[in-house]
């Protein structure tokens, strides 16, 4: 059957404006942060009050015919498994997450986290893009394709609640769900980014990653500043010590050589022709300073550096008072959060073997130091293309966003990719989603680009309705 595609783009927008938006704007409303950010996570109930949400929403919208699976393991956080019968061999795994990244400070005006603001075709508030959008959107593509009576594959839609914590409660559902699951020949997985909202982006690469709790101790209990300094080492400078073990102060240049991998050089293909494609946009999408400068003035290195090199970030701090709490005093430890990004290939338990082995031997001064790893993943890389999906992906690029698509390695993680490129290594992957300039998910002012995710919707129904035509 012909693919009538005005129409797949009209009843997409349908359920966008009469359905999706408003259920995201009351997702929005949910401060449900990921187990790793709430430890009362089970006692607030923000996480099943997401979760009763998207079932409520499902149970009015889904066809007698698709069977809903709630699972909930004791102490895990909940899952959701849509089984949708399809025609023809093979099984579709579709993906996203409904747990969220913590509030963050720095909100415009009248805007927050849990106030959801509708502002030039922009839905902001947090998780909308990232991930709250994926299972209603994965949704409305089946649905438009039934509405039109379009075949498919079998399609299982998983929908998870500890991504944002790296995804540990997710290996037990799959182990569970395994027969369920079965063995996909596609995976689709919206949760992924974009490098303008002019196309269709499909991400082959994404960066591992991992944290951990450095903390240097000098003294039991703060010391006068003016009788102590000099004798007594300050812990920042310990700490900075020991990050000048990690990283190049001027470059960021890593130092571990355990925490690099080679570049393939399909990969250094792809970023120079996405540096050609975006140039400056590599960069000017972020909301940088007035006059800062990107630490390299090549767009091709910047995006190697984003996506497969090892990077080093400070993302939080112990042990210091804010400024106008600030006494004279030798504070007795400092304590930072360390966040790496590691290239596709390295496995994360070895970069933390070499991580833990650096910062803890021969400490500065005989400095107390420890290092605790609170989260871990490795990273992910795609298998080749298949002229099926690189078709149906042509195809659908053109016709909803009128231009080819474009692929690219994200420095971002989703660990469930690792998970499921272990486990499945024979599926194709379509790795794509909504995270474009300046949408800043993690930060403040997150928002969803609602005509690109509206697009973005009607291209997934394409690809899966052309998938049972092209695909062996």
């Amino acid at each position: 059957m012909t693919i009538d595609r005005a129409r797949l783009q009209a009843t997409v927008e349908r359920w966008w404006r009469q359905s999706i938006t408003p259920t995201l704007v009351e997702y929005i409303r949910i401060p449900n942060v990921s187990v790793n950010f709430d430890a009362q996570w089970e006692r607030n109930g923000h996480m099943q009050q997401a979760r009763q949400l998207a079932v409520d929403w499902l149970q009015a919208n889904i066809p007698p015919h698709w069977r809903l699976h709630q699972e909930q393991l004791p102490g895990l956080t909940p899952l959701l498994l849509l089984e949708i019968p399809g025609s023809g061999a093979g099984t579709v795994l579709m993906y996203g997450h409904l747990d969220k990244q913590p509030e963050m400070h720095g909100w415009w005006p009248g805007f927050g986290p849990w106030t959801p603001v509708i502002k030039d075709d922009k839905l902001y508030g947090r998780g909308g893009a990232d991930d709250g959008y994926a299972l209603f959107a994965a949704v409305a593509a089946v649905r438009a394709l039934e509405e039109q009576g379009l075949a498919h594959r079998r399609i299982v839609i998983l929908c998870e609640f500890s991504e944002e914590s790296g995804s540990p409660h997710l290996p037990a559902y799959l182990e569970k769900l395994r027969d369920i699951i079965g063995t996909p020949q596609l995976v689709v997985t919206l949760d992924s980014g974009t490098g303008d909202y002019d196309r269709l982006w499909s991400t082959t690469s994404l960066r591992g990653m991992m944290s951990c709790l450095c903390k240097v101790e000098v003294l039991e209990e703060g010391t006068h500043s003016g009788i102590a300094s000099g004798i007594i080492p300050s812990s920042l400078r310990v700490m900075r010590r020991l990050l000048d073990r990690l990283e190049h102060a001027d470059s960021g240049a890593i130092l571990l050589p355990e925490l690099h991998a080679a570049i393939p050089p399909a990969r250094q293909r792809q970023a120079q022709l996405t540096a050609q494609l975006l140039g400056a946009r590599v960069y000017d999408e972020f909301n940088s300073v007035p006059g800062l400068r990107p630490v390299h003035d090549d767009p091709v290195e910047l995006l190697l550096n984003n996506t497969w090199r090892p990077t080093l970030c400070v993302t939080g701090q112990d042990g210091m008072p804010p400024p106008m709490a600030a006494g004279n005093v030798l504070r007795p430890y400092t304590t930072f959060k360390l966040s790496f990004r590691l290239p596709p290939s390295v496995p994360w338990e070895q970069a933390r073997q070499a991580v833990t082995r650096v910062l803890t031997a021969d400490p500065p001064y005989n400095a107390r130091v420890s290092v605790e790893f609170d989260q871990g993943g490795t990273g992910w890389d795609a298998p080749p293309l298949s002229p099926w999906l690189e078709q149906a992906t042509a195809e659908a690029s053109a016709a909803f966003y009128g231009a080819q698509p474009a692929y690219f390695g994200l420095g971002a993680s989703i660990p469930f990719m690792g998970m499921l490129g272990a486990r499945f290594p024979e599926a194709q992957f379509l790795i794509t989603g909504v995270l474009g300039p300046k949408s800043n998910a993690h930060g403040p002012n997150e928002f969803l680009h609602l005509p690109y995710v509206s697009k973005l919707t009607a291209c997934v129904a394409y690809i899966l309705a052309r998938q049972h035509e092209l695909a062996a």
